[in-house]
C-alpha cells in the first residue's frame, strides 16, 4: 500500500509524502491516534507488535508487543478500542497500551465498529447451525466509561455497519449490506428512524459519515457511491481546504473526419458480461407481424379503380388464413428441415439439381446463429433437434441427414430421452463400455438390470456404425424403477425441474445402480467398483463431546464445491484453478447433525475424508449455481484436459498445467494422470427454444488406434458432428454450462476389450426360461448345445408380432392438413425363431411370448396373432418370459454371428431395439424387389404366387411367417442359379399388377395392416386370373446368396 501511495504521489500530484517501510511490517491491518496529538499514530495488524508512530518525522517511535492481532482500531474516551480477530474487544491504555478490559462482543469475528465519547458500538459474525457465520441481528454497546455493556440495539437485517453521529455522542447509524439503515439514540433504543438505500442487485461494503454530521457516503460492491444529506445543507468538514487535483493528463491528438473516414478508426468496447440494455429472452415479446408479399401473378393481372386496384382472387389460401410472416423471416436463420424418404424416393432426379446434404449444411453451422432474444452468439447445431413424421411413420424420417459420422445418435421420440448425452458420454469411457458388455455376456436376467441395458445398447450403437439408435429398452427400464420415480428422475413426474439438475441427479443414481447391478454377478470383486469409486475413510466427530467414529466413505461421484465469496476479502482473492476446486471438493468437509453414540443423542456432527485410492474413472458434477462459478467457466482454458492426482497418506493432491509437468518431470510421487473425456453441457439456445442437453465428447479414447488424439464430436441427441477441442471446451454463462465432467486415467485409454464375445454364456438358448409348459415336441424343439449350437453364417428365420402401448397424437391445422405429433408406441408380444437349415429345417427353437407390464391398448388380433390373456401369466397357456430374457436370445444369437432370415425385418428390429449389420441380415423384401418399381412385395402375395401356399387366412402366425420367408429365400436361391432371376422378377411384378398386387382372400382391411408396415409392402386385391409359376430346375452345383439382387452381399454361402 506505501508502493501505491508513493507513486500516486510522484506521478499524479507532484508533491512529495512520506514512506515508512521496515521489516517488521508484516500484516498490518489497522491504526489509531494517540494521546499525544495528531501527530502520532499506533499502528497495529495480525502480527505480534504494535508501533508508535511519528507521521511527521516518519518515523518509528517504539515497538510495542501486542496482546492479540487486531483488524479495527478507534479512539474512544480514554482508551484505544482495538477488534481482535477472533470477535473481542481490547480497551488499551493510552499512555502505556497495554490491555485494561477485554469484552468478547461475538463469536465469529468483528466486522465494523466506531466509538464516540464514552460509547462503543460494534457489529459482527456468529455462527448458525448448518449455516455457517452469519451477521448478528444485534449492534452490542459498550459504556467506556463505566466499562459495563448496555443494552444492544436491535436490527433483524443484521448490523455489518456503524457509525457513531459526530456532534451528538449518543446517535448511531447502523447498516445492513442489504441497505437497510437504521438512525437510533443508544439511551432511547426504542426510537429509531429507518431508511433503505437503493442498491438493486449488488450490496454495500462500507458506510462512513462526513465530520460534520451532514452527510453519509455509502460504497457498494458495483464500485459506487451514494452520498446522503441536505442539499441545501451539505459541508463534509468544518473548515475545508482547496481540494488538491491530479495533474490532468495531456489532450488526445486531434483527429481529422470525414465522411470518407473509415469506421474501422474507432474502438469498440468489448464487454465479458451481458450488459444491463440486452434485456432477458423472458422479457421480450413479438408485437404484430411484417405484412405478407404479394402474389406475383396477381400484381400483374390488377385493374386500375377509382380507388386502388382489383383482381382475380388466385384462391392459394383458405378464407380467413393468415399467413405467419414471421416464421419467414426467421427461416434463413434455422437449419433446413429434411424431406422424407418416401418423397426422395418419388422424386426424379434432376441431373443440373444439386442434392441436399447435410455435409454442405454442417459447413456453414458455424457462422449460422440462432435467432431470437439475446442468444445470437449460440451457433445451429446447438439447437433443439426434432423429428418430423409422415404418414409412414418414424422410418420416413431422414437421420442420416443430421449425421455424416461413423457415431450413432439417439433419438428424442422416448420419455426421458433428456438421459441420451448422459449414455452417449458413458459410452465413450472404455473402462465402463468394457465392464457393461462383460457383464452383459454373463447369464444375469434380472428384469431392472441398468446395466445389462448398458451393455445392449452399446453393443447396437457400435453396431449401428452411424446409422441412428434409440435406447427404447433402456429408457423404458429406467422408468420403470422406483428409485428413479422417488428422485424425481422421470420427466412426467417433475416437468418444471431443471434438467441440470436431473441429469446430475441421474448421473449420481446411475453409477450406484450399475454398481450394485455388477455385484449382483461378481460379489466378491465388482469391476464397476474398482471403475468408479474414490475409495475414502470418513471420520465423523461430534462437537459436543469430540467422540470420533471412522467409517467407509467411497463415493462414485463428486460435486463440486465453488469457495464461498469472502465479503471482506473478495477484491484481493486470486481466481481458484479447477484442480483446487477439485481438491476441496473431494476433500470436502460436512456439517450435519446426527446421532452420537456417546452423547445419546442427536448434535451436530463434522465429517472429514480421509482419501485412500483413486479409480480409473473420475466422474464429477459441476454444480454450477452461483454468478462466481459462471465466471470461473466462462474463463478460456479453465478447464484442463489433463490432471494429475497423488494420494499420499490419506491426503488428496492435483495438479494440472506446469504444476503437474514438473511432478512428472520430478517423479518423486506415484502420480496418475486423467484425461477428459467428455462433458455433458446444458443448451439455452434461445426464447423460441427450451433448454436441452448435448454432450461434448472426444472420441479418440476409445478408438482402438492408439495414435488418435483429440477428436471432439458434438452429440446432440441424434444430431453428431465434429467439432475443434477449443468449440468443445468453450463455455458462456448466457447458454451454456457443463453440468457432468467424466475424466479417465490416461493408462486405460484405447482399452477397448472385445473379449466378451469369446465368453458368452449360451445356456439361455439350450432350456426353458418360462413357468408354463413348454410347447409340443412335434412343432418346438430347443436347440442341442452339441450339435446345433449356433456358429457364424448359420441361417435362421425370424419372424416377431406386436400389440399397441400407446396411441399416435395428431394435430389437425387451421387449413385441414394433419400432422404426427407422437407416433403410436407398440410392444414385442411375440418373437419366434426356426432353424434355417439341417434336418430340422424350419422346426422353431424359440417361440417367446413376452410378459407387457404396460396397458395395452389394442392387442391387433387380426395382424398379430395374440389375443387378451396371452400375455397374462395367470390365464396364458403359452410360454411366458421377460423382455429381457426375449431380447437377449436375440442379442446371443447376433453376436454368435447367425444371420436372420425375415419378411420386413427393419421394423421389426428397430421395435425390438436392436440393430442386425446388413451382412447379417437376408430380407425377403428386398430380395424380390425392382428398384425402379417403387413398390414392395407382401408376404401373402408372395406366398400364394411363387409357394403356392395361402398364408395369413384368419391372423397372422409368427411361425408361419418366419416359415414362409425361410422358403422364399430358398426359392429367391432357385431362380438365382437358374440364371432367370430378372425374367421371374419381372413375371411377379408382371402378375401383380394384373391382381392388384393381393392374394386371393385378402380384403382391402389388410391395405392398411399394422402387420403390414413391418414389411414396408402392400397386401394386394383379389386373384383375377392367370397360373401361377412351377419352381425351375436347380442345378448341382451349390448356391450362392447375396449375389445379384442380394442383401448386402452377405459372404454366407448357400446352407442345404
Amino acid at each position: 500500500m506505501a508502493y501505491s501511495v508513493r507513486q500516486f504521489a510522484e506521478e499524479r500530484l507532484d508533491t512529495k509524502l512520506i514512506v515508512i517501510r521496515a521489516p517488521e511490517f508484516q500484516d498490518l491491518r489497522c491504526m489509531s491516534f494517540t494521546a499525544r496529538g495528531p501527530h502520532e499514530i499506533l499502528v497495529a495488524g495480525c502480527q505480534d507488535t504494535m508501533f508508535r508512530i511519528d507521521v511527521e518525522k516518519g518515523a518509528i517511535l517504539e515497538t510495542l508487543p501486542a496482546a492479540d492481532n487486531y483488524t479495527i482500531m478507534k479512539r474512544g474516551g480514554q482508551y484505544v478500542c482495538a477488534a481482535t480477530s477472533t470477535g473481542s474487544i481490547h480497551l488499551l491504555d493510552l499512555n502505556s497500551f497495554s490491555v485494561v478490559k477485554e469484552w468478547k462482543a461475538h463469536i465469529g469475528w468483528i466486522n465494523d465498529m466506531d466509538a464516540k465519547s464514552d460509547f462503543l458500538v460494534t457489529c459482527g459474525y456468529s455462527p448458525r447451525q448448518q449455516l455457517g457465520y452469519m451477521l448478528d441481528p444485534l449492534a452490542n454497546v459498550f459504556d467506556l466509561k463505566t466499562l459495563m455493556p448496555l443494552p444492544p440495539i436491535p436490527f433483524q437485517p443484521g448490523a455489518a455497519f456503524v457509525r457513531m453521529h459526530p456532534k451528538m455522542s449518543t446517535t448511531s447509524i447502523v447498516a445492513s449490506q442489504s441497505g437497510q439503515i437504521q438512525v437510533v439514540d443508544l439511551m432511547n433504543p426504542n426510537t429509531v428512524n429507518l431508511r433503505q438505500a437503493n442498491i438493486y442487485d449488488t450490496y454495500l461494503t462500507s458506510l462512513e459519515m462526513a465530520p460534520t454530521g451532514e452527510a453519509l457516503a455509502l460504497t457498494d460492491a458495483a464500485c459506487s457511491i451514494q452520498l446522503w444529506g441536505s442539499v441545501a445543507k451539505f459541508q463534509f468538514t468544518e473548515f475545508p481546504n482547496p481540494t488538491e487535483f491530479a495533474t490532468p493528463l495531456p489532450p488526445l491528438p486531434p483527429m481529422d473526419w470525414s465522411t470518407d473516414t473509415p469506421l474501422s478508426t474507432v474502438g469498440m468496447p468489448y464487454y465479458r458480461e451481458v450488459l444491463l440494455s440486452a434485456w432477458p429472452s423472458h422479457m421480450i415479446f413479438e408485437v404484430g407481424a411484417p405484412p405478407s408479399k404479394p402474389d406475383p401473378t396477381l400484381m400483374s393481372s390488377l385493374k386500375r379503380a377509382e380507388i386502388g386496384y382489383y383482381g382475380p382472387n388466385p384462391r392459394k389460401t383458405r378464407r380467413y388464413q393468415a399467413e405467419n410472416t414471421r416464421a419467414t423471416m426467421f427461416a434463413q436463420d434455422l437449419m433446413t428441415a429434411p424431406k422424407f424418404l418416401s418423397e426422395k424416393a418419388r422424386e426424379v432426379q434432376v441431373k443440373d439439381e444439386p442434392e441436399r446434404r447435410m455435409s454442405d449444411i454442417l459447413e456453414s453451422m458455424n457462422d449460422m446463429t440462432l435467432s431470437g432474444g439475446i442468444k445470437r452468439d449460440v451457433p445451429v447445431m446447438y439447437g433443439n433437434v426434432e423429428i418430423k413424421y409422415s404418414k409412414f411413420g418414424v422410418d420416413d424420417f431422414d437421420f442420416e441427414y443430421y449425421n455424416k459420422t461413423k457415431f450413432s445418435g439417439l433419438e428424442t421420440h422416448i420419455a426421458n430421452s433428456y438421459a441420451n448425452p448422459l449414455l452417449q458420454l458413458y459410452r465413450f469411457i472404455p473402462r465402463v463400455r468394457n465392464n457393461a458388455l462383460r457383464h452383459t455376456a454373463t447369464l444375469c436376467l434380472y428384469d431392472f438390470c441398468m446395466l445389462c441395458e448398458m451393455g445392449f445398447l452399446f453393443d447396437m450403437m457400435e453396431k449401428a456404425s452411424g446409422q441412428n439408435c434409440q435406447a427404447t429398452n433402456l429408457l423404458k427400464t429406467f422408468s420403470s424403477l422406483s428409485h428413479a420415480s422417488s428422485l424425481g428422475l422421470l420427466e412426467e413426474h417433475s416437468p418444471n425441474r431443471s434438467l441440470t439438475e436431473m441429469i446430475q441427479s441421474t448421473n449420481r443414481y446411475l453409477l450406484d445402480k450399475i454398481s450394485a447391478d455388477s455385484r449382483q454377478m461378481s460379489p466378491q470383486a465388482s469391476l464397476m467398483d474398482q471403475a468408479l469409486t474414490t475409495q475414502a475413510l470418513a471420520a465423523i466427530r461430534c462437537a459436543h463431546c469430540a467422540n470420533e467414529m471412522m467409517r467407509p466413505g467411497g463415493s462414485y461421484v463428486h460435486e463440486l464445491v465453488y469457495p464461498a465469496k469472502n465479503l471482506k476479502n473478495h477484491m484481493r482473492m486470486p481466481r481458484p484453478s479447477f484442480s483446487q476446486i477439485l481438491k476441496a471438493s473431494v476433500e470436502r468437509q460436512d456439517q450435519t447433525r446426527g446421532w452420537c453414540d456417546r452423547c445419546k443423542r442427536y448434535q451436530q456432527l463434522s465429517t472429514r475424508k480421509s482419501i485412500q485410492d483413486v479409480p480409473d474413472v473420475l466422474m464429477i458434477n459441476a454444480a454450477v449455481h452461483s454468478a462466481e462459478a459462471k465466471q470461473l467457466w466462462a474463463t478460456p482454458n479453465w478447464l484442463p484436459q489433463r490432471i494429475g492426482i497423488i494420494v499420499n497418506h490419506g491426503q488428496f493432491y492435483c495438479y494440472e498445467g506446469q504444476d503437474l509437468q514438473l511432478h512428472l518431470t520430478r517423479g518423486a510421487y506415484v502420480i496418475k494422470v486423467y484425461e477428459l473425456v467428455g462433458l455433458v453441457a446444458d443448451i439455452n439456445s434461445g426464447e423460441n427454444q427450451k433448454s436441452h442437453l448435448v454432450s461434448m465428447i472426444d472420441v479418440a479414447h476409445s478408438s482402438r488406434n492408439e495414435t488418435d488424439e483429440d477428436h471432439w464430436h458434438l452429440f446432440n441427441d441424434f444430431l453428431v458432428r465434429q467439432v475443434s477441442k477449443e468449440e468443445a471446451l468453450r463455455f458462456d454463462p448466457s447458454w451454456k454450462l457443463p453440468c457432468v465432467l467424466a475424466y479417465q486415467a490416461k493408462s486405460r485409454s484405447h482399452e477397448m476389450d472385445d473379449s466378451w464375445k469369446e465368453s458368452l454364456d449360451t445356456s439361455l438358448l439350450y432350456r426353458r426360461w418360462s413357468a408354463n409348459l413348454d410347447p409340443q415336441s412335434n412343432a418346438f424343439r430347443h436347440l442341442s448345445h452339441t450339435d446345433e449350437a449356433p456358429r457364424p453364417e448359420m441361417p435362421i428365420a425370424i419372424d416377431a408380432e406386436f400389440v399397441k402401448l400407446q396411441r399416435e397424437e395428431i394435430e389437425i391445422k387451421a387449413d385441414g392438413s394433419r400432422e404426427t405429433i407422437l407416433p403410436s408406441r407398440l410392444g414385442l408380444a411375440r418373437v419366434s425363431v426356426l432353424r434355417g437349415a439341417g434336418p430340422d429345417e424350419g422346426l422353431p427353437f424359440i417361440d417367446d411370448y413376452i410378459t407387457v407390464s404396460e396397458p395395452i391398448i389394442d392387442y391387433l388380433t387380426e395382424f398379430s396373432g395374440i389375443s387378451p390373456g396371452d400375455l397374462d401369466s395367470t390365464t396364458s397357456k403359452h410360454a411366458l418370459v421377460s423382455l429381457k430374457v426375449a431380447y437377449k436370445k436375440l442379442w446371443l444369437l447376433l453376436n454368435l454371428g447367425c444371420v436372420f432370415v425375415g419378411h420386413g425385418l427393419l421394423k421389426d428390429f428397430r421395435t425390438i431395439n436392436i440393430h442386425i449389420p446388413r451382412a447379417q441380415v437376408v430380407d425377403t423384401v428386398d430380395l424380390f424387389f425392382i428398384k425402379s418399381r417403387q413398390r414392395k412385395l407382401n408376404l401373402r402375395f408372395l406366398a400364394w404366387y411363387l409357394l403356392k401356399e395361402d398364408i395369413q387366412t384368419e391372423m397372422h402366425d409368427s411361425v408361419e411367417d418366419a416359415r414362409t420367408a425361410l422358403r422364399l429365400w430358398r426359392k429367391y436361391q432357385e431362380f438365382d442359379d437358374a440364371g432367370i432371376l430378372e425374367q421371374m422378377l419381372e413375371e411377379v411384378y408382371k402378375r401383380g399388377r394384373e391382381v392388384g398386387f393381393r392374394a386371393p382372400g385378402a380384403g382391402p382391411k389388410d391395405d392398411t395392416s399394422l402387420r403390414k408396415e413391418n414389411s414396408g409392402g402392400r397386401d394386394t386385391p383379389d386373384l383375377i386370373s392367370g397360373s401361377r409359376p412351377t419352381t425351375p430346375m436347380k442345378k448341382a452345383a451349390a448356391l450362392a446368396f447375396g449375389g445379384k439382387g442380394g442383401f448386402g452381399g452377405s459372404p454366407m454361402g448357400r446352407t442345404s
